[in-house]
């Protein structure tokens, strides 16, 4: 087989092995800190350095008044929800986390649900979704869409499943991740005692 322009295929040869080696220097000078990577992906997992990407403390503050929508697309304000003490918890169904802790919510609702209000936050399903997965998991608290992400933002939530636990006037005085149901009562009670 006659090649009809060596030098023209030596040359293509060349700058692809410079491209190579160039793109291996580049690769292997990102790979060696992990100290600007913002999350790493793995076939099925995705983890974050330094434990994550925390969530803004909202402890002290006052929970937002802003539009949440129910099941009709109404809007309902969170200054509604204020009088007595809440549980706001965020959550959606392709959440792992979520799917673990939904049960143990509607087990400890169903047990001091009269003390306190629980309020569901779905960040992302549509209404059919949310209550299909909810009821599938026992619960039959109050369920809200945040369908503009207003309070997600004006909580700066990153991770999900997050609950806030909220004075009768307002303020959150404790914000969580995953919680199983001995820690989820545990959290009431300390609401309960400061909203005495």
């Amino acid at each position: 087989m006659k090649i009809a322009r060596p030098r023209l295929l030596a040359g293509s040869l060349a700058v692809a092995v410079l491209l190579i080696v160039a793109f291996a220097v580049v690769l292997a000078t990102q790979a060696s800190s992990d100290d600007d990577v913002d999350a790493r992906l793995t076939p099925g997992v995705v983890t974050f350095p330094n434990d994550g990407l925390p969530n803004a403390n909202v402890e002290g503050d006052q929970l937002p008044v802003v539009d949440l929508g129910d099941r009709d697309g109404n809007a309902i304000s969170t200054a509604s929800f204020l009088g007595q003490p809440l549980v706001v918890n965020f959550w959606y169904a392709s959440c792992p986390p979520c799917v673990k802790e939904l049960p143990d919510f509607a087990e400890v609702h169903s047990e001091m649900g009269d003390a306190v209000r629980f309020i569901g936050v779905n960040t992302q399903d549509s209404v059919e979704e949310m209550e299909r997965f909810a009821a599938d998991r026992g619960v039959t608290y109050e369920l809200y869409r945040d369908d503009f992400g207003d309070l997600v933002d004006a909580i700066r939530l990153v991770n999900t499943p997050t609950t806030l636990f909220v004075t009768p006037d307002g303020g959150i005085i404790e914000q969580t991740g995953v919680l199983n149901a001995d820690e989820l009562r545990s959290e009431i009670e300390r609401l309960l005692e400061a909203s005495a």
